[in-house]
């Protein structure tokens, strides 16, 4: 019975997890350049854990209970995300290619934790999946709640490490500058898309 919760959580945290959005989409650029992709992935799949964890234990009973941690929360992360997603459209009206002295050139370790913290902690989508969404399931799977989080959560790592390391092998598509500008095209309409679903 316990393994069969555990794919469960691995079924329901990949389905939750592996659309497109804000985070997802930082951590392939992060790939693709080969930049600081083990923080990235760190960070972000430990945040999914603690989230996780958090909404099994009961954590969405406190949101419920704070009537201004919804609003502010959404529109803290509306700001955020049509900003992230103004840089995305600069990005592909500039224009850029993926060669060697890019690739290997660091633009801040700093600026890509706090980046990839912003993405993750800032966006009212993460909370809505994985403390709310998941937080309920595994409580739905009781007594056995946290074998059920024991399987999303490591969906949410495998997800990650595929994510941001293979990543990689798409880097050929990507050493034009067209390529490059398609994709922080795409990036900035999910953008400024999730901000606008926030708000409707």
């Amino acid at each position: 019975m316990i393994p069969a919760i555990i794919v469960a959580g691995l079924g329901a945290g990949l389905s939750l997890i592996v659309a497109i959005g804000a985070q997802n989409a930082f951590v392939l650029r992060q790939g693709l350049q080969e930049r600081y992709v083990a923080w990235v992935v760190a960070i972000c799949a430990l945040s999914d854990i603690a989230l996780i964890s958090a909404g099994t234990a009961g954590l969405e009973q406190v949101s419920k209970a704070i009537t201004w941690a919804v609003p502010a929360m959404t529109w803290l992360g509306f700001c955020f995300l049509i900003a992230y997603g103004v840089l995305s459209l600069f990005r592909a009206l500039k224009g850029e290619s993926l060669d060697k002295e890019e690739a290997t050139t660091p633009r801040g370790l700093g600026e890509a934790i706090l980046t990839c913290l912003a993405l993750t902690w800032l966006n009212p989508h993460v909370y809505l999946d994985t403390v709310l969404l998941l937080g309920s399931l595994a409580i739905s799977h009781r007594p056995h709640q946290w074998w059920f989080t024991l399987g999303a959560m490591v969906a949410s790592c495998l997800w990650f490490i595929a994510l941001g390391y293979g990543a990689r092998w798409l880097r050929p598509l990507f050493s034009s500058q067209k390529a490059w500008r398609i994709l922080d095209l795409i990036i900035a309409i999910i953008m400024f898309a999730i901000a606008i679903s926030l708000v409707i």
